[in-house]
């Protein structure tokens, strides 16, 4: 993002072959600018060369901006932060063989713990001293904003954000307010939001089973006391969780706090205080490694479309699918462009038109637009395939209930997946939820949903609706897709790594899935040592309970994380590393703990 409409030069080269790729003044059909406030332009740069790069390359980067002076000013020159010891320009290695991921989810900026995407930002300066292999992508699975989980003091940063910088506001119908520029000053501003947040007569019918008869808000997160409303105020957020430029220029005060708040708001000061140290370690690892992400519930809201109550409860009330549409809209463009922008073009094309110099002009028909996208998806042709899902925005819903949950992916989608699966010989695919989750948790999210309380315990996984259980295990069955799958995923909050094959055939596949969550996140550890001892006495290999599982036949070995003699579920922030060989036949997992530790998950055999 920059602070003006910036003309750009770029080289793209290589410092010790002598060798570019790219050298030259940027032209409009290289750069997509989007202004959305007076002092912010966010800009995508893409390249498509002449000359291909070698893979195994390294590719420095010399990307300047150009006043109407025409003098140009290297970013390395005004970010010098961004650069490692002994490089004078920033690089990333282009790989198309891949051999070594990095991966994760769940970054909630005030959770009490290390900020794990620092670990990638040692990984790469290793690398590029030439202790470790360099690693070839970073894969976030979902959950790299909370949108609907904000503590107090990022509230206060992100306001002054929108002040600086003159983020756009907006008009807002069916609310308190009926402008984004009150909600600072209103009563219910900070932390006291589900006040602000839209409830209907038709939520209450919808609802009360789920809640025992009390009226909520549409939105069901526990955490939405500073619940993201605005789209200035989710283009703010964007830009103090990945920079730490703007953090330098707010200062943290609870002179807006409620009296009763101000404990906790000193609480999370601390944490988020230290989050945003974090950041200049954070932004520069970003600038060395190519970094493809998608979106999960809480980069929009908790549940997000978890049940066909919840869609009609939601998209039927304008002020709240303003909220989910401002959210998708900051995916968009802070996360989602960069992942494929060619397919992502015709939106923008689409889109360009309700961004002016002075405001979003057709605010509510920019965010059916983007509600109506339906390829987030995307895959990336390198060896193996990676395939990365949407399990968010095409959904099977229930046509028996509105509480039962919808399945992650409609028949349709699933489908394409299947297309996109057959003729390799192995693929990478990215779940933002475990294809396979833990049985115990599975069975209670079960129980919960037979009484139509699917939203109190997020019955979300793969298994909780039977078409598309059905049909995704008839895909891992499929003699035609790939002998040797890793599946990569988050969204719970702990880690571990499965070892499934298909029980009664001779040439299975062999899927390894690999759970790491989160980044800067944890599940209470004491509730999951239960679960995890429970889970290994109810559903051990001879337990007949597992019989009653849609798995059933699938035969799922757990590893065990190294050091822990029965314990096979892992509770530590940080980042998980895949290596794998050339078709995936050795798949290696270690979890990357903020703690220092290099955990690795070990198979019975090792």
């Amino acid at each position: 993002m920059t602070k003006q409409a910036y003309h750009f030069s770029l080289k793209l080269f290589d410092e010790h072959n002598h060798t570019t790729w790219f050298d030259g003044e940027l032209e409009s059909e290289h750069v997509s600018q989007i202004q959305v406030g007076n002092h912010a332009f966010i800009n995508l740069i893409d390249i498509h060369l002449k000359e291909s790069i070698a893979c195994g390359s390294r590719v420095s980067y010399d990307l300047s901006v150009i006043d109407e002076q025409g003098n140009k000013l290297a970013i390395s020159q005004v970010c010098e932060d961004l650069l490692y010891p002994e490089q004078s320009f920033p690089s990333f290695v282009m790989s198309r063989k891949i051999s070594r991921v990095l991966h994760g989810s769940c970054r909630k900026p005030h959770h009490n713990s290390t900020d794990g995407l620092v670990i990638v930002d040692k990984q790469i300066n290793q690398a590029l001293k030439g202790e470790t292999q360099a690693p070839n992508l970073l894969i976030m699975s979902g959950d790299q904003v909370y949108a609907d989980d904000v503590a107090g003091p990022m509230l206060v940063a992100i306001e002054q954000t929108i002040q600086q910088l003159g983020l756009f506001h907006e008009d807002i119908n069916g609310a308190e307010i009926t402008n984004s520029s009150e909600l600072f000053q209103h009563p219910h501003g900070y932390y006291k939001r589900p006040e602000l947040l839209p409830d209907t007569e038709d939520t209450e019918n919808t609802y009360t089973q789920f809640f025992g008869g009390k009226k909520k808000p549409i939105f069901t997160s526990v955490n939405a006391n500073n619940h993201l409303i605005s789209f200035a105020e989710v283009i703010a957020m964007y830009i103090l969780v990945w920079s730490p430029e703007m953090w330098s220029k707010v200062n943290i005060s609870d002179q807006s706090i409620p009296d009763e708040f101000k404990d906790l708001f000193k609480r999370e000061q601390t944490a988020i205080e230290q989050f945003a140290q974090g950041l200049t370690k954070v932004r520069r690892a970003l600038a060395h490694i190519p970094v493809y992400m998608i979106f999960d519930d809480h980069d929009v809201t908790d549940d997000w479309n978890l049940t066909r109550g919840w869609e009609e409860a939601v998209y039927q009330d304008q002020f709240a699918k303003r909220i989910i549409g401002n959210a998708l809209l900051g995916y968009w463009l802070c996360q989602g462009w960069g992942n494929t922008p060619a397919k992502l073009k015709p939106l923008f094309d689409n889109c360009i038109q309700h961004f002016t110099a002075e405001c979003i002009i057709e605010h509510d028909q920019l965010v059916d637009k983007i509600l109506d996208w339906e390829h987030w998806g995307f895959h990336l042709d390198t060896h193996p395939k990676v395939v990365v899902l949407d399990t968010r925005t095409q959904r099977w819903r229930s046509e028996s209930s509105l509480t039962k949950p919808s399945g992650l992916m409609d028949w349709e989608a699933l489908c394409e997946l299947q297309q996109e699966l057959i003729g390799q010989k192995s693929v990478i695919m990215v779940s933002a939820a475990p294809v396979f989750g833990v049985k115990l948790i599975e069975t209670i999210q079960r129980i919960f949903t037979f009484f139509g309380k699917a939203l109190t315990v997020d019955a979300e996984n793969w298994m909780a609706h039977k078409g598309t259980a059905s049909v995704m295990l008839n895909i891992f069955r499929n003699r035609k897709t790939p002998p040797n799958f890793v599946i990569l995923s988050g969204d719970v909050h702990y880690s571990f790594v499965y070892d499934i094959t298909l029980r009664f055939r001779q040439h299975s596949p062999q899927i390894t899935q690999i759970t790491s969550s989160g980044i800067k996140n944890e599940f209470p550890d004491a509730l999951l040592r239960w679960f995890d001892r429970l889970n290994r006495i109810l559903y051990s290999k001879v337990s007949p309970l597992n019989w009653f599982t849609k798995r059933r036949n699938m035969r799922v070995q757990h590893r065990r994380p190294q050091g822990q003699k029965v314990r096979t579920l892992l509770n530590s922030p940080g980042i998980g590393l895949l290596e794998i060989d050339e078709n995936c036949d050795s798949v290696q997992a270690t979890q990357l703990c903020v703690s220092g530790e290099h955990i690795r998950f070990k198979k019975h055999q090792d």
